[in-house]
């Protein structure tokens, strides 16, 4: 099996870090991996998306113009890549910041309000990691119980505060998941 995943939003919003995250948890799973990352100029606001690939064998390229999946933080990152989706793959929305729906029939759309569920946790800036954890749910790439195992390793350094709040933002997507899609 090899499946990849392009993350895509404005920098600032954590989308090199859900694919950086997702890269770690699934290379501890004893997965193939690679993440390619691509961003614009800009610290904050410019556009940021990365690819992930996953395979249970050898990656043969790194690169591919029509991910399985592609995991979207707001409008303009639809706009841009709705149409490089494979078809009959995945498109996950954050419907808090897209404002339209998608014009493809082809493909399964999941959204979810990361935005506002992160604010109903009192956790703004983890909101990549509830629709992190959405996605996971959703298609198993990697076991959540894995990705569990793994938090404190991948947030090696960080501060207990930190890590826990991100671990309670990926099990709130996890969570909405289960009850929503």
């Amino acid at each position: 099996m090899e499946t990849q995943i392009l993350f895509a939003g404005f920098g600032g919003q954590g989308v090199l870090s859900m694919g950086q995250f997702l890269t770690y948890a699934a290379m501890e799973a004893g997965k193939n991996v690679s993440w390619v990352p691509s961003y614009g100029a800009e610290m904050r606001g410019g556009t940021a998306n990365c690819l992930v690939t996953i395979a249970d064998e050898e990656i043969s390229s790194p690169i591919t113009e029509n991910p399985v999946t592609a995991v979207i933080m707001n409008g303009p990152s639809l706009d841009k890549f709705e149409s490089k989706v494979m078809p009959n793959g995945i498109l996950v929305l954050n419907s808090s910041m897209v404002d339209r729906k998608p014009h493809r029939q082809d493909l399964q759309v999941l959204e979810l309000p990361v935005n506002q569920i992160a604010e109903e946790i009192n956790n703004p800036r983890g909101a990549n990691m509830i629709l992190l954890g959405a996605y996971l749910q959703k298609t198993g790439v990697v076991e959540i119980e894995k990705v569990l195992e793994y938090f404190e390793k991948i947030f090696k350094g960080k501060k207990p505060s930190i890590i826990e709040n991100n671990k309670e933002a990926f099990m709130t997507g996890v969570e909405y998941a289960r009850q929503k899609w």
